[in-house]
């Protein structure tokens, strides 16, 4: 079984270590990648934080691409030297979700399969998020990928891994906005940025960022934002009807942070909706008046990964940019090499990065 560099958490809260692991080799329906890029998300922090507990050591990293290497015996579709993207979605594909079209709220996932992954001496190594992707390859289920064109460069493919999905797929999938409807964003991040290019997408009348940082709002305009708002305003949906004249027909919260969850309702227009997409820390609550939203028909709605369908919408968003009508390229804040991850972690966390992206040296 070949030998390979992970990135390493051995405890919560400390920095990773870059050490050898065993991978074994594919079984069943599994496929090895060999990575050339994996993104960095505000979860991985959150995961190497402790946020959501676990056992250790554990390897964090879920929004990567690269080439298949190897396949198990049950794999159909996919080949040794395809390039695909690399994600969290792991679905059964026959539970009454996946049936239904919600893969990514298949039943079966709370089921982890034992890792593929293990120390040296054989102490077992925790596959964070069922990918694991904090390494130079991975082992994961087939339905995990989603096929990428030569014309794509890896660093840009590994976005619509997750942060991609997750922001365009909240607006399409979960909300399902139409054309002429208002939406804000709250949150100019990676993520909220894809929710911005998803209203534009769309066909959103007025697409609204909300932010704390005046220069993340000025960047939002660049990916289709139409108006900016700081966040610090008494009344927020006040504020908002003064800059578009109403309220919003869907709120898309692509932060985890708690006050942004309390005054998500405000902006919202009688009949819309809230999309939860940002992943406060476990335990965490948010407070909200329930009568106010039933009386104007309003809801709040979860929105995991985009409420993405691999197959469909992979192929879908690469059609998109090689047209020129999604900006991947342009979310990269930086490249870095896989020795500085943990500096690469540490300027996410800062907040100024868009995406920052460890290319291996394959």
């Amino acid at each position: 079984m070949p030998e390979i560099k992970a990135a390493l958490c051995r405890a919560f809260g400390a920095p990773m270590t870059i050490e050898p692991v065993i991978l074994r080799p594919p079984e069943g329906g599994e496929v090895e990648v060999a990575l050339d890029a994996v993104a960095i998300c505000h979860s991985d922090i959150s995961f190497v934080e402790g946020a959501w507990g676990g056992s250790l050591p554990v390897i964090a990293g879920h929004e990567a691409a690269g080439r298949i290497l190897t396949v198990g015996p049950e794999v159909k579709g996919h080949l040794p030297g395809d390039r695909v993207v690399v994600t969290l979605i792991r679905a059964c594909g026959t539970c009454q979700s996946c049936a239904s079209g919600r893969p990514v709220a298949c039943e079966m996932r709370g089921d982890e399969p034992p890792s593929p992954i293990t120390l040296p001496d054989g102490t077992p190594v925790r596959q964070g998020m069922s990918t694991a992707a904090f390494a130079e390859r991975v082992v994961v289920d087939q339905s995990q990928i989603g096929p990428v064109p030569d014309t794509v460069a890896m660093e840009a493919a590994a976005l619509l891994a997750c942060g991609v999905i997750t922001g365009v797929g909240a607006v399409v999938n979960t909300a399902r906005v139409r054309p002429g409807q208002d939406v804000v964003v709250v949150g100019a991040g990676g993520v909220g940025l894809n929710a911005i290019q998803g209203a534009r997408i769309a066909g959103a009348r007025r697409i609204v960022a909300v932010d704390l940082n005046e220069g993340r709002l000025a960047h939002a305009r660049t990916f289709g934002a139409t108006d900016g708002l700081l966040v610090g305003h008494a009344d927020p949906g006040a504020a908002l009807e003064a800059l578009i004249g109403r309220r919003a027909d869907a709120v898309i919260v692509t932060v985890g942070a708690i006050p942004a969850y309390n005054a998500a309702p405000d902006f919202l227009a009688p009949g819309g909706q809230v999309i939860l997409v940002g992943m406060p820390h476990g335990g965490a609550e948010a407070k909200y008046v329930p009568v106010n939203l039933a009386d104007a028909g309003q809801g709040m709605r979860g929105s995991r990964m985009g409420d993405a369908v691999i197959a469909r919408d992979i192929p879908w968003l690469v059609d998109l940019y090689m047209q020129d009508r999604l900006m991947l390229d342009e979310l990269i804040s930086r490249r870095w090499a896989f020795e500085d991850i943990n500096a690469a972690m540490a300027d996410t966390k800062a907040g100024g990065a868009r995406r920052n992206v460890i290319v291996f040296d394959t």
